[in-house]
């Protein structure tokens, strides 16, 4: 069970609107590597781990990355809000607008709607594992290509915490396919 603290894991104060950078950050949200793809995966895979702790790992990891979509769709929220027409047909961004005016949607930057083929959840505690591990790396690579992208200092201080939370959430998944293959390794006696 969930306790939701009503603020956000780390502020989010951007100062001025930037529709431009919204259509990159929405694939955080939406996209095959992005937050919402995370936790899904996470909280589908945990059911078959193997012991208490390594489903805590995912359920854990799982719960942030909620966390960490709601950053983001606070994100994308306050760099559209105040945006006029004429700056968001020249960032590109019209097309999203006429669909979903100003509203957060998942997606990716090229505006393809999120889809559950983007998570797997195999079953195998070993698959699963190293499945996570790439999807972190994925995602913090993800982060990285924003922050180049990206000039705005209110932007990029939460990116750079969502990118330091991607390194964590490799290294959690790596102890907990360390652990599993203990318990696997270990001679079994009758």
């Amino acid at each position: 069970m969930w306790v939701y603290e009503k603020k956000l894991e780390y502020p989010v104060k951007i100062k001025k609107p930037n529709p431009r950078i919204a259509k990159l950050i929405i694939t955080q949200y939406g996209g095959a590597d992005g937050e919402l793809a995370a936790s899904l995966r996470y909280l589908s895979q945990r059911f078959a781990m193997p012991t208490e702790e390594t489903r805590a790992i995912l359920n854990d990891i799982g719960s942030e990355e909620l966390a960490h979509l709601e950053m983001i769709g606070t994100i994308c929220h306050q760099l559209t809000k105040g945006a006029d027409c004429k700056m968001l047909k020249e960032a590109g961004f019209d097309p999203d607008y006429v669909e979903h005016g100003l509203g957060i949607y998942p997606q990716n930057a090229a505006g393809v709607p999120f889809t559950a083929s983007y998570l797997q959840s195999k079953g195998d505690v070993i698959v699963d594992l190293y499945e996570d591990m790439a999807a972190e790396q994925k995602a913090r690579k993800t982060y990285e290509y924003l922050i180049d992208m990206i000039d705005d200092p209110d932007v990029l201080d939460p990116l750079r915490f969502l990118r330091e939370r991607e390194v964590v959430h490799f290294q959690r998944f790596g102890e907990a396919l360390s652990k599993v293959q203990e318990i696997q390794a270990s001679k079994k006696f009758y």
